[in-house]
């Protein structure tokens, strides 16, 4: 299957083949092993929006600190597995 890109390339009839559209099986597990840190990002998020229009609480105060400590255990464990994975390859 191709796809037609819209735009200015489209006047001039470009076409792309579906594998350049589409992300690669290494893409997709690179995504996967994310999702645990872009989960905890959106936790993060979440709480954050939620504080935006109020009084900051103790409560509040704590959910954000577990959020943000969420997400920098997260970049720990995702930094220490590529560097194994890396350390492996070699």
């Amino acid at each position: 299957m191709t796809h037609i890109i819209p735009g200015p390339a489209q006047a001039a009839g470009s076409v792309l083949p579906e594998s350049v559209l589409e992300p690669t099986r290494a893409e997709l597990d690179a995504i996967e092993q994310e999702m645990p840190l872009i989960r905890a990002e959106m936790a993060l998020l979440d709480v954050e929006i939620a504080l935006l229009d109020r009084p900051l609480t103790g409560v509040d105060v704590k959910r954000l600190r577990r959020a943000e400590r969420r997400v920098l255990d997260e970049i720990i464990w995702w930094l220490t597995n590529r560097a194994a994975a890396g350390s492996e390859a070699a």
